[in-house]
């Protein structure tokens, strides 16, 4: 099979991350960037060592020779893209959260099977080793009964003009880092049966800080909060019945180790550090040459944008959703 020829659809800060991991794979040829201005996307090109720049994300869209597409623009704009990417040919890579509303993912795979195309949810954690050694611990009853996982990740951002800040495009702590929370604890414990989240909202108009309580099958619960007006923090804990599991760096997996914690004593798990942005777009290859099935497609997508949704409705009616 061929190289995925890969444009990238705006000149985003998260590109940074993707690109390195793109241009080291042996399956992907990042071939192509988009911008909405012809001057910023040849300084992009110019950059990155990318061949083609396009001054807008349909001139992109028409290049015959970009068989997939990562669209890394602000969340409103996530399904709108995608639909009109899978509709142009192209395979998509979309960045997290595809959406909080879960009629517009319906929409988005609705468009990608009519086309015959691929869309999947760039949550990179999830194709690490790291993520795939703790859901095997929890499976294997390392720590015994699940009971609860609890998880954090915030940052300090006071840019009232970030998108990360912005409210008409549905920015917020809860959308752009507390996703990571709601998709680890789905991860782990299935689907949400009940939530209940609460906000404080800054200057800007978005959820400064977001806390969330979410209640499984089987009573299992799972508690996070996410900030953007707090210290950098980013941790997962899952507890059971025997002993607990606990990661440092669960969502960026860049000294990736567990710490497995029964009985008094405390056990460190090592694991060989791997890119796991590379890893998600390879995963997408494989997809789409029929060598592997698409480890974050349809399905969870519209989990997570329930789960989300529900957690916004949950804040602003100040009660517990049924998800």
């Amino acid at each position: 099979m061929g190289l995925v020829r890969l444009g990238i659809v705006s000149t985003a800060h998260i590109n940074r991350l993707l690109i390195p991991g793109a241009q080291a794979s042996e399956k992907v040829e990042l071939v192509a960037v988009a911008s909405r201005e012809q001057s910023k996307a040849d300084a992009y090109a110019r950059t990155w060592g990318i061949e083609r720049a396009y001054g807008s994300y349909e001139a992109l869209l028409e290049d015959p020779d970009v068989d997939a597409v990562y669209i890394s623009l602000p969340n409103t704009l996530h399904c709108e893209w995608s639909i009109r990417a899978v509709e142009a040919g192209k395979h998509v890579l979309c960045e997290k959260p595809l959406s909080r509303h879960p009629s517009d993912v319906e929409q988005a795979f609705d468009a990608a099977e009519r086309a015959g195309r691929l869309i999947s949810e760039a949550f990179m954690y999830r194709h690490n080793p790291q993520t795939m050694r703790l859901v095997e611990l929890v499976t294997a009853g390392a720590i015994g009964e699940l009971r609860l996982i609890r998880s954090a990740f915030s940052y300090s951002l006071y840019d009232a003009e970030n998108i990360r800040l912005r409210s008409d495009v549905e920015g917020g702590s809860l959308m752009d880092v507390g996703c990571y929370c709601v998709s680890g604890s789905r991860l782990l414990a299935g689907e949400p049966e009940i939530v209940f989240g609460q906000a404080y909202v800054g200057p800007t108009g978005t959820d400064w800080v977001f806390a969330g309580t979410m209640r499984f099958a089987g009573d299992v619960l799972a508690q996070f909060d996410c900030g953007t007006c707090l210290p950098s923090r980013d941790e997962l804990e899952v507890i059971g019945s025997d002993g607990s599991l606990f990661l440092d760096d669960p969502w960026h997996c860049r000294e990736p180790h567990i710490e497995l914690r029964r009985e008094g004593e405390v056990e460190r798990i090592e694991l060989d550090p791997a890119d796991s942005y590379r890893l998600e777009l390879e995963n997408l290859c494989d997809a789409i040459h029929g060598e592997a099935p698409l480890l974050l497609g349809r399905e969870d997508a519209f989990a997570q944008a329930r789960a989300l949704e529900a957690l916004h409705r949950s804040a602003e009616l100040e009660t517990q959703v049924l998800v």
